[in-house]
């Protein structure tokens, strides 16, 4: 999703699912410790307005986005987790090592939800530079901490319901 015309912690709070039942971890990667803290801070904050325990929010740290599906895997294995909120920031290098970070992260968090059936969100900055990174981690653009909290709280609504 482009954000020049759109902020990340813009949304209607009336259409987001009350999370007083939900578990829901998060796990932050501490690369880029500035933009992931900022990350944190709006999800955390965003579940909590939504009524999720405090004590039903788990935060686990790696060090590195690439490390994210691995860690969503393990506490998925291991708790009783709604969902996990992955959130992490590559930032565009001179190498082509960002290309084979972000994707492999992708597609790993994309492979945990579908393993596990659970929503595992992608919460996971791929900027061009440092700016741009700052500007969606709490700048000018929101939050995309706030947006992957909103997107756990909707898939876990939605696996609860009933179709």
């Amino acid at each position: 999703m482009a954000t020049i015309n759109k902020n990340l912690s813009d949304y209607d709070a009336a259409s987001i699912p009350d999370g007083a039942s939900m578990k829901i971890a998060i796990v932050v990667a501490e690369w880029n410790e500035q933009i992931t803290q900022g990350l944190l801070n709006g999800a955390y904050n965003t579940l909590f307005k939504h009524n999720v325990l405090k004590k039903n929010i788990i935060v686990k740290h790696v060090p590195g986005s690439f490390e994210l599906p691995l860690a969503a895997q393990t506490i998925l294995e291991k708790t009783n987790v709604d969902a996990v909120i992955c959130l992490g920031s590559v930032i565009q290098g001179e190498t082509k090592h960002f290309d084979f970070v972000c994707s492999t992260t992708a597609m790993g968090i994309k492979d945990v939800a579908l393993k596990y059936n659970k929503p595992v969100i992608f919460g996971v900055l791929t900027d061009n530079t440092m700016q741009q990174a700052i500007d969606r981690s709490g700048g000018k653009h929101g939050n995309k901490g706030d947006e992957a909290a909103i997107t756990a709280l909707k898939m876990v609504a939605l696996q609860q319901s009933a179709f």
